[in-house]
């Protein structure tokens, strides 16, 4: 091997380690920073659609779901919650306290009495939650990994935005998810292990 073949070579093998190393620092779980919390999830505290607070230190003790969405949505979001609106009536009594949280990504459009409609079409274990500002909304959204962006479209806008429906235990730590190409049965059982668990 000549002297540029081997030069050619080391510096591929160094930019391929660097790629690997900067796709593991973004990607890694974060460390837990002693909140109990680790990687996905934190501390929110927002207004209710029906007026009321959510705030997640008063959650300690029971699990619960979370999901980043908006009203106008043509499909992911009602199909979203028609599934686990489901899947709660299919549990029955095992889930009667269980919450989902529904978090708006377009607070600009979503009012809480729109939010609070919107709601009201599904299970009423889904509550709104509205954040005052876009500030508020990207800190949350940073803390679960979400992601939301807005795209033009010739009628006004859309959102773009991350169709996981999240699920934590009762110390607020990241459980596990609710994907909708799952089985209604595999849903249905992640969620039972998650209250299980507590």
């Amino acid at each position: 091997m000549n002297t540029l073949k081997l030069v050619r070579l080391v510096a591929w093998s160094s930019i391929a380690i660097l790629t690997a190393a900067m796709l593991y620092l973004l990607l890694a779980p974060k460390p837990d920073s002693g909140s109990g919390v680790a990687g996905i999830g934190g501390p929110f505290r927002l207004a209710a659609a029906d007026g009321s607070t959510v705030d997640s230190e008063q959650l300690k003790g029971r699990p619960f779901a979370l999901f980043f969405g908006f009203t106008h949505c043509p499909d992911v979001c009602p199909t979203s919650m028609l599934e686990i609106t489901n899947d709660l009536n299919a549990l029955g009594d095992l889930t009667k306290a269980f919450r989902v949280y529904f978090v708006t990504v377009d607070p600009a459009r979503d009012t809480a009495a729109l939010l609070k409609e919107y709601t009201g079409s599904f299970d009423p274990r889904i509550v709104g939650l509205v954040p005052k500002d876009e500030q508020e909304l990207a800190a949350m959204a940073r803390s679960y990994r979400a992601i939301y962006r807005k795209v033009e479209t010739p009628s006004g806008y859309t959102m773009d935005h991350t169709a996981t429906i999240y699920l934590m235990d009762a110390k607020g730590e990241f459980f596990g998810s609710l994907d909708s190409k799952e089985t209604p049965e595999v849903r249905q059982s992640k969620l039972k292990r998650l209250i299980a668990k507590g």
